[in-house]
This record gives C-alpha cells, sequence and structure tokens, in this order.
C-alpha cells in the first residue's frame, strides 16, 4: 500500500485497529472479551455444590486474601470453566434499563465476570468433578461470588453460583500511589475507596522522624457509565469504580524519609486508617546525588492464582513488577509509558492493576503516559480512531492517576526530578508542528537548565523515533507514520539525549542518530564529549504478547531483545549517566551503555543543534 493512502486512511480511522499496531486481535485480545455474557443460559443444576471460604476476608487489615472453592460436580466436563464476580449479585436484576435485549427474552446475565480459568487446568475435577480451586481475590468495594459454567464461553451455561465472600469494610482505602507534583517539594497521594465525600472525609496523616504529624486534605473524585464512551466500558464491562482522593503534600524536605497513612473521618465521629507506607521526597532540581529511574511501557496486569488466560495476555507481566519489587531500595522513581492496564473497557482491570503495582507505586513515584490502549475510541477528540481503549477513551486513566499535566484530558506533561528533565508527550493528541502539544514539547525542551539538569529525556507511548519492528518493516517507515517528521528537529536542537517508547513489545537501541543517520560511529557502549544526535529506546516488553522484528536490520539498530525487560537510568553525577536494560525473568543486565558529558559539550554546536548565524555576525 502506498504510504500516502496508508496514512490517509489511518486518520478517516478506516484501518483504524491497524494502525494501532500492537494489539494483533485489536480489543478482542483481553480475556473478557471472549466471554459473550448475553448468549449466557441458565441451568441450575442442585448436584452442583459451590462453596467459598473464609465468608469474611481482611480480618487483619488484608486488602488481598486467598479464597479457597470447593466444588462438586457429578456431570463434570473439560469445557467446565469458573468465574469471579463481584457484586456477588449479578442475575438479570441488575441490568440496566438500556440494556440490549429483545421482547423475547431479556437476558439472564448482564456484567462480565473479574476473572476465569478452566476447571481442565486441575487434574483432580476432570477426573472426579472434585477440586478446591484456591483464588485471590482483592478488596473491589463489593462481595465476590464463584460461578460455574460449561460450555464455551462465546455459549455460556450457568451450572452453580457460590456463597458470597465479602472484606469485612469492603469501603477501606486502598492502593496508594505516588505520583510527582507541580512542585520539586510535592508529593501527591492518590488512593481508591468506597468512601464519597457524603459518608467521609479523606486526609492524608504524615510525617518524618524530629518533624511534627501534619494531616493534609485529600479532593475526591469519581466517574460514572455515562462518561464512558462506548462498549464494553458502558456495557458488560462496566463496574462501580469506587470514589479517588488525591491529596498533595507540600514544601517536603529534599530526599527524606517520610510516613503516610490514609485516612478517612466518618460522620458517626470514627476513623477509618490505611497502614503505614513510605517514601523518600525527591531531590532538589539539579542536586548531585545519586538518582534511579526505571522506565518501561505496555506491562498489563497478571494473576498470581494462575488463571492462565490472564497469563497468557501479558505474561511478563508479573515478573516485570516482582524484579521491580525485589530492588525497589534501589529505584527512586517510575515511568509506565502507556498500556497501563489493558483493561479495553473491563473497568475491574484498574482495582486489579492498582493492586499489584502497589508495593512499588506506594513507595516511590509512579508516572504514567497516555497509550492507545488508554485513550483511542472514535469522535473523541483521539489522533487515532481505533477501538483499543474499549470505551474508556482515557477517563479511568486520567481519573485514577495523578500526573502534573495542566490540562488531565491532554495527557502530556514536564517533570522535574533531580538532574533530569522528563518531557512526556501524548502520542494520541496530535503532536505535529503548529499543534498545541508541539508547543508544549518545544518549550519543554527549551526550559530546561543543563548546566543543573543535564540529563534530558523524551517520552511517548507510539514510536515517534526508531523502531525496526515488523509492521512498521512493512510500511518501510520504522516508526509511527506521521511520527518523527516534525519532531526530530526538536530533539536535535535541544539536545535530547535519549528518547523512550512503548507500543512495540519488544526492546531496540539506536546509534545517536539523526534525520536516520548514525552521528557517532565511535563505541556502543561509552558516548563522551559533544552531544552529536538522540539515542532512540523502545522498551514496550514489559508484560504484553511480544511483537517481532522485521527481517530487515537497519544499521541504525544496535541492540535487539525479543523478550520481557524494563530500563534502568542512573545518574551519579552531572557528567555520568548509566544506562542498563534488564531481563523481567532475573534482573539480569541484558544491554548498557554510558554517556560521558560536561556541559561545555552541551554548549557546543553539531548537526543543526544551533542556530546558523548569531546577532553578532
Amino acid at each position: 500500500m502506498p504510504k500516502v493512502l496508508f496514512l490517509l486512511l489511518c486518520l478517516v480511522g478506516l484501518l483504524s485497529s491497524r494502525c494501532s499496531g500492537d494489539a494483533s486481535n485489536g480489543r478482542g485480545d483481553q480475556p473478557l472479551a471472549q466471554i459473550n455474557i448475553y448468549k449466557a443460559s441458565l441451568a441450575l443444576d442442585t448436584s452442583v455444590h459451590i462453596h467459598a471460604s473464609p465468608q469474611v476476608l481482611g480480618l487483619k487489615g488484608e486488602d488481598t486474601e486467598w479464597v479457597d472453592v470447593a466444588i462438586s460436580n457429578p456431570k463434570h466436563s473439560s469445557n467446565d470453566w469458573i468465574a469471579v464476580f463481584s457484586p456477588a449479585k449479578f442475575d438479570s436484576s441488575t441490568c440496566w434499563p438500556w440494556q440490549p435485549q429483545t421482547k423475547e427474552k431479556s437476558p439472564y446475565l448482564c456484567s462480565s465476570p473479574i476473572k476465569y480459568t478452566y476447571m481442565r487446568n486441575y487434574p483432580e475435577y476432570t477426573k472426579s468433578g472434585n477440586a478446591i480451586v484456591k483464588l485471590q481475590i482483592i478488596n473491589q468495594r463489593a462481595d465476590v461470588s464463584f460461578a460455574l459454567f460449561s460450555g464455551s464461553l462465546d455459549q455460556p451455561v450457568l451450572l452453580g453460583v457460590s456463597n458470597p465472600v465479602a472484606f469485612v469494610n469492603p469501603k477501606a482505602p486502598v492502593y496508594p500511589r505516588l505520583a510527582l507534583g507541580k512542585s520539586w517539594d510535592e508529593m501527591t497521594v492518590t488512593w481508591t475507596s468506597g468512601y464519597n465525600i457524603n459518608e467521609a472525609v479523606p486526609f492524608i496523616e504524615w510525617s518524618s522522624k524530629g518533624l511534627p504529624a501534619i494531616r493534609s486534605p485529600a479532593g475526591t473524585i469519581t466517574f460514572n457509565r455515562n462518561s464512558m464512551c462506548g462498549e464494553p466500558a458502558r456495557g458488560v464491562g462496566w463496574r462501580d469504580p469506587g470514589f479517588f482522593h488525591t491529596s498533595f503534600l507540600k514544601e517536603l524536605w529534599p530526599n527524606r524519609e517520610y510516613t503516610y497513612r490514609l485516612g478517612h473521618d466518618l460522620f458517626n465521629g470514627s476513623t477509618i486508617w490505611s497502614k503505614n507506607y513510605t517514601f523518600v521526597s525527591s531531590p532538589f532540581p539539579g542536586q548531585d546525588s545519586l538518582q534511579r529511574v526505571i522506565i518501561f511501557g505496555d506491562m498489563g496486569k497478571g494473576e498470581r492464582d494462575g488463571s492462565n488466560e490472564y497469563n497468557d495476555y501479558q505474561p511478563g507481566s508479573l515478573n516485570t513488577t516482582d524484579q521491580l519489587i525485589k530492588d525497589l531500595k534501589n529505584i527512586d522513581i517510575v515511568f509506565h509509558i502507556g498500556d497501563i492496564t489493558y483493561s479495553n473497557g473491563y473497568l475491574s482491570q484498574w482495582d486489579q492493576f492498582t493492586a499489584q503495582v502497589e508495593p512499588v507505586a506506594s513507595k516511590v513515584p509512579y508516572m504514567i503516559a497516555s497509550g492507545n490502549h488508554e485513550r483511542d475510541w472514535p469522535d473523541t477528540g483521539s489522533f487515532y480512531a481505533g477501538l483499543d481503549s474499549g470505551g474508556e477513551c482515557g477517563v479511568p486513566a486520567e481519573t485514577m492517576f495523578y500526573f502534573p499535566a495542566e490540562n488531565r484530558a491532554k495527557f502530556w506533561y514536564a517533570a522535574d526530578y533531580g538532574m533530569f528533565r522528563f518531557c512526556v508527550a501524548d502520542s494520541e493528541h496530535d503532536w505535529r508542528e503548529g499543534t498545541e502539544q508541539y508547543k508544549f514539547i518545544e518549550h519543554c525542551l527549551a526550559t530546561v537548565d543543563r548546566k543543573t539538569q543535564p540529563w534530558l529525556i523524551f517520552i511517548a507511548h507510539r514510536v515517534l523515533g526508531y523502531s525496526s519492528n515488523d509492521w512498521y518493516g512493512k510500511e518501510g517507515t520504522f516508526e509511527e507514520p506521521m511520527g518523527r517528521e516534525s519532531l526530530q528537529k526538536l530533539w536535535q536542537k535541544y539536545k535530547v539525549d535519549i528518547a523512550f517508547y512503548g507500543h512495540v513489545h519488544n526492546y531496540e537501541r539506536t546509534c545517536p542518530i539523526y534525520q536516520s543517520q548514525c552521528v557517532n560511529n565511535g563505541k556502543k557502549d561509552h558516548y563522551s564529549g559533544t552531544f552529536q544526535g538522540t539515542i532512540h529506546v523502545v522498551v514496550g516488553g514489559a508484560g504484553s504478547h511480544l511483537s517481532p522484528f522485521s527481517s530487515l536490520t537497519p544499521k541504525w539498530s544496535l541492540v535487539q531483545d525479543y523478550d520481557y525487560g524494563f530500563v534502568k537510568l542512573t545518574a551519579s553525577d552531572h557528567s555520568n549517566l548509566l544506562f542498563e536494560y534488564k531481563k523481567s525473568s532475573n534482573g539480569q543486565v541484558h544491554d548498557s551503555f554510558k554517556i560521558s558529558r560536561d556541559y561545555k559539550d552541551v554548549l557546543a554546536c553539531t548537526h543543526d543543534s544551533c542556530e546558523p548565524t548569531t546577532s553578532a555576525s
């Protein structure tokens, strides 16, 4: 297909799922999308027994517990599967008035389960029809039941439902996630609860050794079904998201450890508390101290209870998460650069994800970027008219996570962390020259003081630079269409050290490059002296199914890895930056290089990085 025609079709949305790139089967890859809940039929059998225990969860303050589901089915089949529903009651009485139905038959079921797994994964069940299935349940503000189905996912037949189980306080504050504020001495804390402002007053209590405890108020927001833009987010994928609270902890001392806990003052005079958490405040901009940054994209979520359907969907997700947890004492900040949960319109998955990353996000700032699986939906202002968000059109991501943008619906922002300046773009909105976002990107790059913040990083979800991924190779572009046409002169002019992308589920590093040409033919593991060109890195292999490389390897592609991993940047001082790409499977370094550069090297002109003349000339 000629490139011009391809671009036109992308713009009008005729090839929206293809242009989205990274989802081989569109949003149907989401395991819950395989269940046609509208076609479910009832065949409740008194000989089928399902019992879940314990029935009361969280008695010791836990927000995650394992439940034993004992199943007995004398008419068992290899096609049987068990699903987890929350709320526990999911019959037709819970259907919303305007859901699709016919006069002849209203659907028995109209809400998707949270997760499911095939009973053929349990050999004892296939032999006798009896098994105990251990499933991990998180606090999602409602009770839970377990339903046994027979038949295919497309023609589900409901055989039996368990007793409900519930957390002792389903509304409890859970899953805190830190983020940088708009000022260097500010940290934001966002969390989820079941308490609206007419029930309780949310706040953070925080302190540091030697300082008095402080209470900071928190704001409360949420969204509803009408906030969603299409199916399944408005339909079978909808689930009440609860309430999101954000508090701004201000005037922090640099590099100081703080302890905090989430609180809700109930109107009956009692207070609900979370457990205690800690974080270390940000360094002063330009501060010369050890600073360690994690960057990856496209992680998604996994299931620790072995729900194979989910672990097949994002097979590397838990490995990446666990490596971060294992090395958390050596991590200062995390950037998850798009395609966060792959919920694709099934809202329950956002809770599942925030629970998975809580050990990381509650300890260090967890900064996110917008990807196609968060944002894309036709006629919603997205640059791409794909269906990858499943009707979410960016709302859950923008509401559940804080990021220091001027407009939360426009997912671009600047973040300063010590010696780093991060310019985070939104590849799902237009970035081309003359647009609002282009002006932001240039302002972000132009306003950094490289004497105090020498390390300038550009971030976007889609590959706006270079990737020899298979589908880009077939197009002959090795980039997102229209990607670097406008931006490469900004990267060069403002001497961007490294540009990071996700979207493509693998790892790739280029040489220092400008206008498709390597501009440094020296060592591949050490770059020093005058800036020559930006190094482009694809780091989208944090969890989701891997993307193959093109059969053609361009000269600028130095390292490729068809595996799961993430990047760690370590700035030891103003002149030295260490880059490491680590495997998610074992945390070992697979690729690395160093940049050594003094301020005088940043001032020097090279390859269109300075104006051709000066006023003096």
